[in-house]
């Protein structure tokens, strides 16, 4: 064989084991979002199984606030429906929804005494607010793991292998500003 010969063998061999390493590297940022997105699914789901029973228990003191905790219902079912169609879009408005309707639940609590008194609401809150911050962690770890999957889909030379073996961008999960500004408890108190 020739000099010739023998560089294009080596140079060859080079680009395909770069462009394998690539690869690699993208199909690890991919699973690590599936990953990240498993963890905020499961507290999705423990949450979800959380909700029914605080609703149920402020039932028995608070006869006169069921648009609350309809309002907190609607909003579970609509944080199951999005995250069940894996529209992650659709869970961080969902979310915001949740989040809104919990605050106010929690906020209208505060006018019956008997309930902030009551062990199992006690423990239902301290769980569900748990929950919420544990959420917001893995949102954040999720968030960071779709940065880095999107920004490498998009950089050279990873975008090469990326358009050529189809790898898709992932969502990140935002809330929008009215979502996560605090709630207006006034009206609650009038």
């Amino acid at each position: 064989m020739d000099v010739g010969t023998i560089i294009f063998l080596v140079v060859v061999v080079f680009v395909i084991g770069y462009a394998v390493l690539i690869y690699n590297n993208l199909v690890n940022l991919k699973h690590a979002v599936s990953q990240a997105w498993s963890n905020i699914d499961v507290l999705l789901k423990q949450r979800h199984d959380e909700l029914p029973k605080l609703v149920e228990t402020c039932k028995q003191y608070m006869k006169h606030e069921r648009e609350t905790l309809e309002q907190v219902m609607r909003a579970r079912a609509a944080v199951a429906t999005a995250r069940d169609a894996h529209d992650v879009g659709g869970v961080g408005e969902a979310e915001g929804m949740l989040r809104l309707g919990l605050g106010n639940l929690f906020a209208v609590a505060e006018a019956y005494p008997d309930l902030k008194a009551n062990e199992s609401f006690q423990h239902l809150q301290t769980r569900i607010t748990g929950l919420e911050n544990a959420i917001a962690d893995r949102r954040e770890f999720y968030n960071a793991s779709v940065n880095a999957n999107n920004v490498r889909i998009d950089q050279l030379p990873d975008l090469v292998v990326a358009r050529a073996l189809n790898f898709k961008s992932a969502q990140l999960l935002e809330f929008a500003a009215d979502q996560v500004a605090d709630v207006n408890l006034t009206h609650l108190f009038q």
